[in-house]
């Protein structure tokens, strides 16, 4: 048996009775309803904002959208939930009702917005937290019976980047992952997707670390979700704004997909599709 055979990921998630095909990598457009976000805030203000983005991510070729209005760039506050709701809800409601047949993400720490979020419609909570910040989440997810995106963070968001130090940082990120998702197994959840957590509590050497081992993740047999678009690991090295990360972000997505990534989750989905593509075509050379 050869290494690929062995580390076979999860190849479907079920959202709400709709079944999600992972065989072929998926991509996740953002669409933050913030006005504070490190590279689109305010973009996405109005639920007609939110419409005519989400037909333009569909019409590129997005699997998913993943809808968020709290910020959690670098240095933000914890945003509270009726603030959060605010923002999100109309837009949300906007858009499912607009194209009902989407498949919805709500990126969110808080289980009281998951929840509203999925009973408007939603399919699918994406906490940066791993429910670090609210801890009814796991059961919340569990008793909503959706798929959960846990993402690995150190600290949070207001205070993440000030000295993130670690030991053995891949080693350390596979023990979070192995101990939360036994929790959510137990508590009978079972579609779990998890990402590293790029830029979130990682100097720029950790996350390139974490991306040439990104394919020890695997070992879990769960979808692999990254996110690295237009974020300061790219344009630190490129000496360019979050404007002008764009092909860096593509690089990024294609080292990512050769190491197993599952779901790009991205500000530009064509590029993304267009690396999805690309890179099936080589392998099927191989």
């Amino acid at each position: 048996m050869t290494r690929e055979e062995f580390f076979i990921p999860g190849k479907t998630i079920n959202c709400k009775g709709k079944i999600i095909n992972l065989s072929s990598p998926l991509v996740m457009a953002v669409m933050n309803i913030t006005p504070d976000s490190f590279y689109d805030g305010g973009s996405y203000s109005t639920p007609l904002d939110a419409i005519n983005k989400a037909e333009k991510f569909l019409n590129e070729g997005a699997d998913i959208i993943d809808m968020g209005a709290a910020s959690s760039r670098p240095g933000a506050a914890i945003v509270d939930p009726a603030t959060e709701q605010e923002r999100l809800m109309p837009a949300l409601r906007a858009v499912i009702k607009q194209f009902p047949k989407a498949v919805i993400s709500i990126d969110t720490y808080h289980s009281g917005t998951a929840e509203m979020a999925i009973e408007a419609g939603a399919h699918i909570i994406n906490d940066i937290s791993a429910g670090s910040i609210d801890d009814q989440m796991f059961e919340t997810v569990a008793r909503l019976k959706v798929p959960y995106i846990m993402m690995h963070m150190q600290g949070r968001p207001d205070n993440m980047q000030q000295n993130p130090q670690y030991k053995s940082l891949t080693r350390e990120v596979i023990r979070f992952f192995s101990e939360r998702v036994q929790k959510l197994k137990n508590l009978g959840v079972h579609d779990i997707i998890i990402d590293p957590g790029f830029g979130f509590g990682k100097t720029l050497e950790h996350n390139y670390q974490l991306l040439s081992d990104l394919e020890y993740f695997r070992i879990f047999e769960l979808p692999l979700l990254v996110g690295f678009s237009r974020k300061s690991m790219i344009c630190k090295v490129l000496g360019v704004p979050p404007a002008a990360a764009l092909n860096g972000t593509t690089v990024l997505n294609t080292i990512a997909l050769t190491r197993g990534a599952d779901i790009l989750r991205v500000h530009d989905v064509r590029e993304a599709r267009e690396a999805i593509k690309i890179v099936g075509f080589f392998k099927k050379q191989r």
